[in-house]
């Protein structure tokens, strides 16, 4: 038979079972208080002197954490945005490159096609894809504007004012679920034409499937690859700034902010 609990070990369980529950809660709570990687980049001169002791190579990371598409979709996942529509943005941005270099190719490259024998000219390729990445990060950053959630919930966990708590909770929701709308009926509109132009293209100009694919994953890879040099930049001014005894170098600071954003 069961031993029968005693009043007094039942107490005992509802107060261990009831403290583990404050500790949760606790834990959740300081989970959600503590400042993510986009948070820390973003603090003001002032806050960054107290609380940001980051290393040069801590802040190159989370740099790459929270701007590298790639490391951004797939490794950094502490931040307040879907990881649905991070991915789909990711996958969006290469669609985006294919898209742009089929519209780049016009009679001129055909001829140095034909003219090359069907070899791949880099030389003369680069300038248009160069250009059809520049105009691909633009698109991205709308689309972005659009999809990612970061932004606003930080604005609103920064928000320290108890009036209206409720009603900026609500305004909050709303204006997430028209971004997400938007960004949605934006990104398809976007895959219909893109899908659309692509197919015709293809259908006309089944010799330049493989140029065109190359041309893309050269643009996507562009992309991948120029943040990791970009990203040297910032961290050099703001450990400066942070580092000079007489914390008068905000100029500095706010330099490294700015080149955060390219």
């Amino acid at each position: 038979m069961m031993k029968k609990e005693t009043e007094d070990e039942i107490q005992r369980r509802i107060m261990i079972n009831s403290n583990l529950d404050k500790e949760k809660i606790n834990e959740k709570v300081n989970n959600i208080m503590e400042y993510t990687e986009d948070e820390k980049n973003e603090l003001s001169y002032e806050q960054a002197i107290k609380m940001d002791k980051r290393t040069y190579y801590e802040f190159y990371i989370s740099l790459l954490k929270t701007n590298h598409s790639l490391i951004f979709t797939f490794f950094n996942n502490k931040d307040y945005n879907s990881k649905i529509i991070k991915i789909d943005i990711f996958f969006i941005g290469f669609i985006i490159d294919y898209f742009l270099n089929g519209l780049f190719f016009d009679e001129d490259t055909m001829h140095k096609i034909y003219e090359t024998k069907g070899s791949f000219n880099l030389e003369y390729q680069l300038p248009k894809i160069i250009y059809s990445s520049l105009i691909s990060l633009v698109l991205n950053i709308l689309l972005k504007t659009l999809a990612l959630s970061n932004n606003a919930i930080i604005n609103f966990k920064n928000d320290k004012s108890k009036d209206d708590i409720d009603k900026r909770k609500v305004e909050l929701e709303n204006n997430l679920k028209i971004k997400f709308i938007l960004y949605f009926i934006l990104s398809s509109i976007f895959l219909l034409f893109f899908w659309y132009y692509i197919s015709m293209f293809g259908a006309i100009y089944p010799n330049t499937q493989y140029h065109l694919l190359k041309d893309a994953l050269i643009s996507f890879g562009l992309s991948l690859i120029y943040p990791l040099g970009i990203y040297l930049l910032p961290g050099i001014f703001r450990i400066h700034a942070l580092s000079d005894l007489k914390k008068n170098r905000e100029y500095l600071y706010n330099f490294s902010k700015v080149l955060q954003i390219f």
